[in-house]
This record gives structure tokens, C-alpha cells and sequence, in this order.
């Protein structure tokens, strides 16, 4: 099984500037979203992704916890999931057809998983879908969250909860591009491996794909 830390490193981004600390703010971030600018997200689709592919619709939520420095709030899956067992990811899921609409299943996915309430979110807005080679579209559903939530995680869905600094995650000096040859097809993606209590917590393939493309709109 491909295992991605074991992969090559090809490169970072040092060239490219980290986000100022007052961008990464509560008030900057909901002026961001409230304003119209002209972006190009960089990472949309799984290059090995067919084209006639029919695609299952799932949302995940973003969640920035306001911190005195912000935070972004992420999850370990458990190891006996069918996919994507012990990867980190955001909370979320598949849409149902009982929900409204993206926003409504990230909510709804994010409170089943790690008992966050509604009422403690306030959604700023989405960031272009995600097209992943296990064929599911993902909304990511950008909001804040409240620094007093409780975190009641699932342990059927959630190895573990964790939080990386906002700031880290936007610092391209951080994200890595690595990438193998693997079952006679190149494969590469970004990777934010962030070191946390003395374990490394190796944030690659959508979820990094996804915060990249936070990068971008923020630095619009």
C-alpha cells in the first residue's frame, strides 16, 4: 500500500509570501468573504480522476476556531473506516437527500462527528469543489467556531481531534510537494506535515489540496 510519507520531496513554496497574522483574523476573514475578488484556486481535481466519472456529492466543513491566534480544527478518521482509514482530515461527508443543501450536511456532518453545534458555527462561505480519485465531489464549507466548543468526537468515525495554527497552514514554506511512481501511473500532491505533542500529524492529498486553495483565496 502506498504509504505518502515515505514519498520523495520534490519542493516547498518559500518563494511565495505566508499570510499576514491580521489577515488570518476573525473580522479579516468575514471582510474576505463578504468581497468579491477575482481568484484562481490551484488544486480542483485529481489528475487521475476519469472524466465520464460519475461523481457522489459530499461536503466537509473548514472550521477556523477563534483563537486568540486561529486554529483550524481537524480529525484523525478511525482505522476501521472502509476509506481513507487513519488519514486526517476535515469533518464532513456524504450529502443526503434530506439535506438542504452543502452547508446543511457539513453542519449536520460536523456535529455527528465531533459534537460541534450548529450554533456554535457561523459559516463565511465555500471554496470551489474538490474532485477526489475516489470519485466524490466535496463542497468545503469555510466557517468559524466558537473557542468554547466542547469536542465530543465520535469514536466509530474519529481516531482522533486535533488543532493546527492558521498560520502554519498558510505559510507556503510548509507546504511540500511530493510525489511517487506508483502502479505505473505518477502520482503528486501537497503536504503539510505539522509536528504536534511529539507525533507528526501528515495532512496531504485532499484536506492539504483544499487548504491550498484557502491560501489562495485569502491571498487574492
Amino acid at each position: 500500500m502506498l504509504d505518502p510519507r515515505t514519498a520523495p520531496l520534490i519542493g516547498t513554496d518559500r518563494q511565495l509570501p505566508a499570510l499576514p497574522a491580521q489577515r488570518l483574523l476573525g473580522p479579516a476573514l468575514r471582510q474576505r468573504f463578504a468581497t468579491p475578488l477575482v481568484w484562481q484556486p490551484e488544486s480542483v481535481r485529481d489528475p487521475h480522476l476519469p472524466a465520464d466519472q460519475r461523481l457522489r456529492h459530499a461536503a466537509v466543513l473548514l472550521p477556523i476556531v477563534l483563537r486568540d491566534l486561529p486554529t483550524v480544527l481537524l480529525t484523525r478518521r478511525s482505522d476501521h473506516l472502509p476509506s481513507h482509514q487513519g488519514q486526517i482530515a476535515f469533518p464532513g461527508g456524504k450529502v443526503d437527500p434530506t439535506d438542504a443543501d452543502a452547508v446543511a450536511a457539513a453542519l449536520r456532518e460536523a456535529e455527528e462527528e465531533v459534537g460541534l453545534a450548529p450554533d456554535l458555527v457561523e459559516v463565511l462561505g465555500l471554496l470551489p469543489d474538490y474532485l477526489t480519485g475516489s470519485a466524490f465531489r466535496i463542497t468545503p464549507v469555510v466557517a468559524l467556531v466558537r473557542p468554547d466548543y466542547e469536542p465530543r468526537p465520535n469514536p466509530h468515525e474519529v481516531a482522533d481531534l486535533f488543532e493546527v495554527p492558521l498560520a502554519f497552514l498558510m505559510d507556503p514554506a510548509h507546504h511540500r510537494r511530493q510525489g511517487l511512481d506508483w502502479e505505473g501511473r505518477r502520482h503528486e500532491w501537497f503536504a503539510m506535515p505539522y509536528q504536534q505533542d511529539g507525533a507528526e500529524r501528515y495532512i496531504w492529498g485532499a484536506t492539504a489540496g483544499m487548504l491550498r486553495n484557502l491560501y489562495h483565496f485569502l491571498a487574492a
